[in-house]
């Protein structure tokens, strides 16, 4: 009976450690349900996470180009350099700092450090370098038998014309993305998709073998056409950056070339600029300077910020400013399509015009007395437009403003566009204030557009009186080539008859051919436009300083008007400057260059053919766009080769004959007047054939023999043999002579 206890106890202890097991069993069972059906998702997520390795390619940055093919910006295939600290020892970190401080150029202490931390599997040695550089790291690893050493596909941004169109392009920061210009409004539409590598990795964090990556290809992102025409944006640009060193400009330049037909902008440039490929790097001396000398400051670093965004800024489409008399021609088409004014009305200047009681002096204080309305737009009479202005009214003067579309930004594809500042149609109405408002408003002071405003308006009233939406984009492809946007001109409205465009071109070829604006005469071309002198009323209000902006737009040809180009030079550091001696002759070198590339020719009346050919004076130690002018005078066409302030060499040289219509070369910088051109062989041409084949080469001809209008005249010899060397400019006298033609029996 003593044994009953322990068996008992027994018993007891086995149902405890028969329940223990189960109740344990149930809890493992469990949690292995919960693991493997409730949270299987999850844990599996994590594992793959420390499994597996994801690796970003970067997608090909589609291409900006110009409308004829030409790449102004493009992404290029580079690769970052980076090595893995867990798989390579203190030694081989030392052979390897080593060798990437010399292909590399970085310092090898920092690769040592880097090399100490051994759970780290991934470590940057330098970001974007180039295949050769890429394959020489390569080269040494595999040498030196160094593991872990690899290379990241990435991409570069680089703009191939350096500094053109920068303002307009912008540029991509360091992550790829477009951080101004066109590189930021585009930026989806230019980046694509990235890519991926997965590859797997075992316990200690390394790559396993091949089989074991899969790789997600990148898709590379569209391309986009623009209207720019690379030529005619370097024509512009050059002109533009030697006016601001001939002038001393303070505030910077700028320009659009436009063809008014369509809105399509060809040129758009700020001056100074700077290069997308080194964009933090201040490109102007002067401005530069200023900045380094607070190196070392506390106030350095916005200093040098602020230069930056400056450079960086776009003139034409974010810096509203006071267009001054190019305005008048809005006021003029204003007035003639309300018929406010005609013609036939004549207006009276002696010097000023009293508007109450407030007297407003005109350019010219003697006054121009009577005269007619084209003589007054030819004078740029401030009193007549004032008149002008007071006749149209503050509904219509309001009306067309808002018609020409001056009262909102312009909608053109690019960051930070600005609108203007304008007065209401109650402000110009408002007798308390009529001398600050409509008056003043009659010839383009007290309100702000922007340029390109300003020419979008011009090219309203100059081209049938068609607001066209200013446009930018052409097309946008794909990586394949293929068409996925195709952009038209959009015509937003008709703001004046095409009988009212052609009076007011009549009144603005005569600015050019007998008024203001003769500085931008171009022999052979008839061109129209209208100068600009406006004060900065704000400024000299804030700091008592008086600092002017001169412009000049020009049109051409008037006989059929399809380009504009609009210049302005904001604080000029010379006295006495107007537009039209200033501005002006810089669109009318601007024209003389691009005319003849957008295959617009030169026609010279009879009276101008028969001309006796010229004997060339000098012009060295000129400024380059006033040589370009007074050239003009007998009826030969200035080419500036520089970016001098002075001309210090000329070609053809003092004293030689050239024929009306040749092009003289002024050199602004020593360096460049031992630059050549190959005379062509015209032998057996016609006459407009050799005449296109030398002047395109950029010599001159004189014809000798047959009348080159003959229809069967052809050249029968050259006074320079073909292929000889020569300066620019050199004339080159062609013989022609009648060819007998074939008669069929």
């Amino acid at each position: 009976m003593a044994d009953l206890p322990k068996n008992s106890m027994r018993r007891r202890l086995i149902f405890c450690a028969v329940m223990l097991t189960f109740v344990g069993f149930g809890m493992v069972t469990l949690q292995l349900y919960n693991i493997q059906f409730v949270n299987g998702e999850m844990y599996q997520q994590r594992a793959l996470s420390q499994q597996l390795r994801t690796t970003q390619i970067s997608a090909n940055r589609g291409s900006i180009l110009d409308r004829n093919g030409n790449i102004l910006a493009v992404s290029e295939r580079v690769w970052n350099v980076l090595f893995s600290p867990a798989e390579i020892s203190d030694a081989e970190a030392e052979v390897l700092a080593q060798g990437m401080s010399e292909i590399l150029d970085v310092d090898p202490a920092d690769i040592i450090e880097a090399a100490k931390d051994k759970k780290n599997q991934y470590h940057i040695v330098k970001k974007r370098v180039d295949k050769e550089t890429a394959d020489e790291v390569l080269a040494f690893a595999s040498e030196h038998k160094i593991k872990g050493v690899n290379l990241e596909e990435n991409t570069k941004r680089t703009y191939p014309y350096g500094s053109l169109a920068s303002s307009m392009l912008g540029f991509v920061n360091d992550e790829n993305k477009g951080a101004y210009g066109m590189e930021a409004y585009f930026n989806s539409t230019l980046s694509g998709t990235p890519g991926r590598v997965v590859t797997a990795t075992n316990a200690h964090g390394t790559d396993m073998p091949f089989r074991y990556q899969d790789e997600y290809k990148p898709q590379d992102g569209n391309s986009v056409v623009t209207t720019i025409d690379a030529t005619v944006q370097q024509i512009v640009e050059k002109h533009l950056r030697t006016a601001v060193i001939e002038h001393g400009v303070k505030n910077r330049a700028a320009a659009v070339f436009m063809d008014i037909t369509t809105g399509e902008v060809l040129a758009m440039a700020t001056m100074p600029d700077f290069d997308p490929n080194n964009y933090n790097y201040i490109a102007d001396d002067k401005k530069r300077a200023e900045v380094e000398a607070y190196k070392g400051t506390d106030q350095y670093g916005a200093m040098k910020q602020q230069a930056q965004f400056e450079q960086w800024n776009n003139k034409v489409i974010s810096e509203p400013y006071e267009p001054g008399s190019v305005f008048k021609i809005v006021t003029l088409a204003a007035g003639l399509e309300t018929g406010s004014i005609t013609p036939e009305d004549t207006y009276y200047c002696p010097g000023y015009h009293m508007v109450g009681k407030v007297r407003k002096n005109c350019h010219k204080l003697g006054g121009h007395f009577d005269q007619t309305l084209e003589k007054a737009v030819q004078n740029s009479c401030n009193p007549a437009f004032m008149m002008i202005g007071s006749a149209t009214g503050a509904y219509n003067m309001y009306h067309y403003f808002e018609s020409f579309g001056l009262t909102k930004p312009t909608g053109i594809p690019l960051p930070g566009e600005a609108n203007g500042v304008y007065h209401s149609e109650k402000a110009l109405a408002n007798p308390a204030d009529f001398e600050n408002s409509l008056t003043s408003v009659s010839f383009g002071q007290t309100f702000k557009i922007t340029p390109l405003q300003m020419i979008n308006a011009v090219a309203a009233a100059c081209n049938g009186g068609y607001l066209y939406e200013p446009s930018l984009i052409k097309q946008v492809v794909d990586s394949k080539g293929n068409i996925v946007e195709q952009n038209e001109p959009v015509l937003q409205r008709q703001v004046i008859s095409e009988e009212t465009s052609a009076t007011v071109n009549g009144m603005l070829e005569a600015v050019v051919s007998d008024g203001s604006g003769r500085f931008a005469y171009i022999p052979g071309y008839r061109i129209g436009g209208k100068t600009g002198t406006s004060e900065k009323i704000d400024k000299e209000d804030q700091t008592g300083i008086k600092d002017h902006i001169l412009s000049f737009v020009g049109i051409a040809p008037m006989d059929d008007p399809k380009y504009a180009c609009l210049v302005l030079l904001d604080e000029p550091s010379i006295s006495n400057a107007f537009g039209s001696t200033i501005a002006a002759p810089v669109v009318g070198a601007i024209m003389g260059e691009a005319l003849p590339y957008l295959g617009v020719e030169k026609v010279f009346t009879e009276e101008e053919k028969a001309l006796e050919d010229i004997s060339m004076g000098s012009h060295v130690g000129k400024d380059p766009h006033a040589a370009c002018s007074s050239v003009a005078k007998s009826y030969l066409t200035g080419r500036i080769v520089g970016n001098g302030p002075l001309v210090v060499a000329q070609s053809p040289p003092q004293g030689t004959k050239v024929p009306r219509g040749s092009t003289i070369i002024f050199y602004t910088e020593e360096d460049l007047m031992s630059e050549t051109v190959t005379v062509p062989e015209v032998r057996g041409q016609t006459a407009m054939a050799a005449n296109k084949l030398i002047i395109n080469s950029g010599l001159n001809i004189k014809v000798s023999g047959v009348d080159e209008t003959n229809q069967h005249a052809v050249a029968a010899s050259q006074d320079i043999a073909p292929g000889t060397q020569v300066a620019k400019g050199t004339v080159i006298t062609v013989n022609f002579t009648q060819m007998t033609p074939n008669i069929e029996e």
